[in-house]
């Protein structure tokens, strides 16, 4: 438990008891308060993956609080999630993209598979029809893996490129991320 003495009315929820904070001056809060910048930006993403906050609701806690430790990362962080990146693999991802110069993608992008389902894709560069999935330990599943091949396939005989990378493969082959993302690109007729 955490106390404070300098609590703007916007960020007390207004009922129960005991008194608490709102959603969003929480998950600064905890940002702020993890013991690595990566557990700071865990939570912000899964924040926003949970729909606990949205918009621009953590960069207005922030404009009320100047003395936020982590202030940037939160804010840098919040920023992409809002945009669609959900996850820090998602992240890592995009600041992959980013430091390669390739194209910014669209994130978080809507489908709807065969039966009409919305499914999200986690990159898209549309121009070039290519897709990036980022698949957690939870996509080993046979029958999550299944599902995703299913996906992938139809998004296949649609035309779309489709790339898959395990989160480990982010954090620990980016220049084989980086250069597979490039090739696909290329192939696709992006002129970088």
């Amino acid at each position: 438990m955490h106390r404070s003495t300098r609590l703007p009315v916007e960020d007390v929820l207004a009922v129960g008891q005991p008194r608490r904070t709102m959603p969003s001056r929480s998950i600064v809060d905890a940002a702020q308060w993890a013991g690595t910048d990566e557990e700071a930006r865990a939570i912000v993403a899964a924040a926003f993956q949970q729909r606990l906050v949205g918009g621009d609701d953590l960069h207005r806690v922030i404009a009320r609080a100047p003395r936020i430790r982590r202030r940037r990362l939160i804010l840098e962080t919040a920023t992409d999630a809002v945009g669609g990146a959900h996850s820090l693999a998602e992240l890592d991802f995009l600041g992959l993209v980013r430091r390669a110069g390739l194209p910014e993608p669209s994130r978080q992008t809507v489908r709807r598979d065969s039966t009409g389902r919305r499914r999200y894709l986690d990159a898209y560069f549309q121009e070039w029809r290519v897709h990036v999935e980022v698949d957690g330990a939870h996509h080993l599943d046979p029958a999550h893996a299944w599902a995703d091949m299913r996906r992938q396939n139809a998004l296949w005989m649609e035309g779309d490129r489709v790339l898959r990378f395990p989160a480990w493969a982010l954090r620990h082959h980016p220049a084989e991320v980086v250069t597979q993302v490039r090739a696909a690109l290329r192939a696709a007729g992006w002129p970088g």
